[in-house]
């Protein structure tokens, strides 16, 4: 009935669904400093005595070195990390690590450790995430009046430049840094000490735990401290945008560099080839990332979906919440490196991206804009008049600057040879001064103050 695996029944299975060690070994470090810190306060408040905790701190520390030299056996059925090393440690240093314990529970434990982990983790991909504004950086700062179409519904609608282009996901990526840093200011409360709910008796010091472990304090209230993983949920949401942010540029290298497009060429660091057709210069790292964005949203869903039916406080679902975190962590670390490399490794193809700045009428709107300074015509008559234009343009084969004055003229009279200082993309681009615009003067003062900012 169970299988080949589950050769000696149910209490094989409730074993195998029921520990954790196979992935939350990942916290050991978390969990040895979490430890640290707990009995150093036991015995600064008379709990243990000093020799006691001067065993614990040895034998932590040789536990901690034999687990990064890739010595030390993890054992399943002890469940969790947590077990693992206090059943380590008892073993080493005898009756003091067994006083490890007092006044705190796995529950609290894992809470501390849980956040321990993520904010480490933050703490490195929000590095990453300013090392991937650099690389944007770098190719703003190179193009910043390079032509290139900028688009709506992925057509052609009014010439930009890739240094504006770029700038797009500057602007974007410092928002995930925002919210990475705030989430980790909501995180940056200490769990350690609730116990299993309510606390406990012990004249334990949270306070002094929280400042070890480099909390701003302790957490408030003991049930909240160990039914809640919203912190975890945050860090997960700011991973899944980021992401998604990711995901999109990822989308756009895929176009740029289909030969239809021919706007970047990535080389081969970055692309692959295939089996059969010789040919071929795929841009996986870039479907990757975009690959990689649905996994991250789906540990964003699925520990929502953990969470939302847990009545407080403690229950064994919250052990699915950490899978998800350490992949989603694991795989935006690895998104932003490939983008990184990607935007550092790409060579843009100028002439292509400014012949295809001016296709499709791109500079229609300059027309309908020049119509409402230099005639004074309302826009809406402005936009009907450019309309009629670019049809005409469009059955003659030409573009709006192909027209002939008396073309023009024969649509509005009033036209007058003024109208084409407005119809070349260079001048559509260096012509959007507003703040936030596209004009090249626009971006390099951006890039500027990007680069500052950073710095």
């Amino acid at each position: 009935m169970w299988g080949g695996r589950y050769a000696e029944g149910p209490s094989a299975i409730m074993a195998e669904i029921n520990a954790s060690i196979g992935f939350d070994r990942k916290m050991w470090r978390q969990d040895v400093l979490g430890s640290l810190a707990h009995a150093r306060m036991l015995a600064q408040v008379g709990i243990i005595s000093a020799d006691d905790l001067s065993a614990i701190e040895r034998g932590l520390e040789q536990i901690g070195q034999e687990i990064a030299a890739g010595k030390f056996a993890f054992d399943t059925t002890l469940e969790d990390i947590h077990l693992n090393i206090e059943a380590r440690l008892t073993e080493r240093i005898g009756e003091a690590g067994k006083r490890l314990h007092t006044g705190r529970s796995r529950n609290d434990q894992v809470a501390t450790d849980v956040r321990l982990w993520v904010r480490d983790a933050m703490d490195g991909l929000a590095a990453q995430i300013e090392d991937c504004m650099r690389a944007f950086l770098g190719v703003a700062a190179e193009h910043t009046g390079t032509l290139m179409p900028g688009f709506t519904h992925l057509q052609p609608a009014q010439p930009t430049t890739l240094g504006h282009h770029m700038m797009a996901y500057v602007e974007m990526l410092s928002r995930d840094l925002s919210r990475m840093r705030d989430a980790r200011a909501r995180l940056n409360e200490c769990p350690l000490g609730a116990a299993a709910l309510c606390g406990t008796g012990f004249p334990i010091d949270r306070h002094a735990t929280a400042a070890a472990l480099g909390f701003d304090g302790p957490t408030r209230n003991s049930l909240d401290s160990v039914a809640s993983r919203d912190f975890a949920l945050e860090f997960l949401s700011v991973c899944a945008i980021c992401a998604t942010h990711l995901s999109r540029f990822a989308e756009e290298l895929v176009i740029w560099t289909n030969p239809s497009f021919g706007f970047v060429k990535l080389g081969d660091g970055m692309t692959t080839g295939s089996s059969i057709m010789p040919q071929k210069r795929n841009p996986d790292a870039a479907e990757l990332v975009r690959g990689k964005t649905g996994r991250i949203n789906g540990a964003l869903v699925g520990l929502l979906t953990v969470m939302k039916g847990l009545a407080l406080t403690y229950a064994k679902d919250m052990q699915e919440d950490k899978e998800g975190v350490f992949d989603a962590a694991e795989s935006l670390a690895l998104c932003l490196a490939a983008t990184a490399a990607m935007l550092r490794d790409m060579k843009p193809n100028l002439k292509r991206m400014a012949e295809a700045a001016g296709a499709g009428f791109s500079t229609a709107t300059d027309l309908a804009d020049w119509l409402v300074r230099e005639l004074k015509m309302p826009f809406r008559d402005a936009h009907h008049v450019t309309g009629r234009l670019v049809a005409h343009a469009e059955a003659m084969g030409v573009d709006l600057s192909g027209l002939t004055m008396n073309e023009m003229q024969a649509v509005e009279p009033r036209i007058h040879a003024g109208v084409f200082g407005v119809l070349s993309p260079a001048a559509s681009a260096a012509s959007r001064t507003s703040f936030g615009g596209t004009a090249p003067a626009n971006v390099a003062r951006m890039v500027t103050y990007w680069q500052e900012k950073l710095a």
